[in-house]
């Protein structure tokens, strides 16, 4: 009796953890994202921007943000680094999309990249944060103006939010955050992934 009143104890109270993915385009500030991330949330310095050197493979980070644990996944986004994403699709709750705002020649490739994370069936339902990155620089976009370059067809029923955000000063960044937990809270996806793992546990009984 102890460990069912436990168990539903833990199940009521205990933190949901979510799984989110980084991506976007080669220097687009995903890594300092990251790093801002561990900053607000985990009252750390993080590494300097002069200290972020690209992604090769993976970043993790962890954090508590509105009574959620979320672990972050960044992965690199150079080209032939791309091809590795896919593998983490299916265990994301959701997708954080970083781009640089700042830099008119690179949205095509941005569109690109994410219309074909869009397209995915393995991310179906997935919450979309898109953030205008690197704010602090005068010539950025606002995050409508890139919402009407991008021009996306693929969203669907999907929850989104365009944001405008720097990584380097934290403008946005927990508005951001505050939205995507909310998001996830909401998504049937959540509760597609929680059922899954669910079963995973009980066929390992």
């Amino acid at each position: 009796m102890f460990s069912l009143f436990y168990g539903l104890w833990k199940y009521m109270f205990s933190k949901i953890e979510f799984h989110v993915l980084i991506l976007g385009v080669h220097k687009a500030g995903k890594t300092s994202l990251l790093e801002k991330l561990k900053s607000i949330y985990l009252n750390s310095e993080g590494l300097p921007p002069d200290r972020i050197v690209p992604t090769v493979g993976l970043n993790i980070g962890r954090v508590e943000a509105s009574n959620a644990k979320l672990v972050f996944w960044d992965l690199g986004g150079q080209i032939g680094l791309r091809t590795i994403w896919e593998k983490y699709y299916e265990e994301a709750h959701a997708v954080v999309f970083v781009i640089d705002a700042s830099c008119p020649s690179s949205f095509e490739d941005s569109k690109s990249a994410l219309e074909k994370v869009l397209r995915n069936d393995d991310l179906r339902g997935a919450p979309l944060l898109i953030l205008a990155n690197k704010q602090d620089l005068p010539e950025a976009v606002s995050s409508e103006e890139l919402a009407r370059y991008l021009d996306l067809k693929e969203l669907g029923e999907r929850l989104y939010l365009f944001e405008a955000v720097s990584a380097y000063d934290g403008m946005g960044i927990k508005y951001a955050i505050e939205w995507l937990v909310d998001a996830m809270e909401r998504s049937k996806r959540t509760e597609t992934l929680r059922l899954r793992a669910r079963a995973g546990e009980a066929g390992n009984i």
